[in-house]
């Protein structure tokens, strides 16, 4: 049986890419165009879409110039409803495109467009960052979960953030499913790469190959 030290290692070395560094985020800048564009996805995830094809999406939305909040007003309905068809959203585009402008709108006009000021008025109460990003149009819990996830890496107050389907993974593999103990696997730095990498297991189904792996 492998030990828990050498499947967290195995994990890492194959899964161990946070989506925000698959979107080309950086959210170590702390700035409103790193994290408008993981909450774009955030809610382009929470459409009835696999995950392969939100990152399309997302990316598709970086190219056509929509990296700010600013930017995505200046569009019009029929060019994000193209733009996401373009994508593979050709089930769920003209839903999605009304979507983004419904959050848009909100985040101007209560953040001015800057999620940091979401973050304030949350007090450093995670369940309150969730409730606010909850209430953006377009997303719901799962969506919020991989915003948290996430920016946990810049935003202390959310760490140590895991959720149902990184917890799930984890149980699977015969790690403990508990956000606290995992935290105490990996550095501070390296714990949202170990929660992506769990999710990518679950998404890939993968983790008796992991485990695998991890016992040569």
């Amino acid at each position: 049986m492998a030990s828990q030290k050498r499947i967290v290692e195995t994990l890492l070395e194959r899964h161990g890419k946070t989506f925000a560094s698959e979107l080309g985020v950086d959210l170590r800048k702390n700035t409103p165009s790193p994290l408008f564009r993981l909450l774009c996805y955030a809610l382009l995830t929470s459409a009835p879409v696999g995950a392969d094809l939100a990152m399309r999406g997302a990316k598709a939305m970086v190219k056509a110039g929509w990296t700010t909040a600013k930017k995505l007003e200046a569009s019009d309905w029929e060019t994000r409803a193209r733009v996401l068809n373009e994508s593979g959203y050709a089930r769920v585009d003209e839903k999605t495109a009304s979507q983004l402008e419904e959050m848009n709108t909100r985040l101007l006009d209560e953040y001015g467009g800057d999620l940091r000021k979401l973050r304030d008025a949350a007090n450093g109460d995670p369940k309150t960052l969730r409730k606010r990003l909850k209430a953006f149009k377009g997303i719901g819990g799962t969506g919020a979960d991989i915003f948290l996830r996430e920016v946990q890496l810049v935003w202390d107050e959310c760490y140590p953030y895991a959720d149902k389907a990184a917890l799930a993974s984890a149980e699977k593999l015969g790690l403990k499913a508990d956000a606290g103990r995992l935290a105490q696997k990996v550095s501070r730095e390296d714990y949202p790469r170990l929660m992506a990498a769990l999710v990518r297991c679950k998404l890939a189904k993968d983790s008796q190959d992991v485990l695998a792996a991890a016992r040569q």
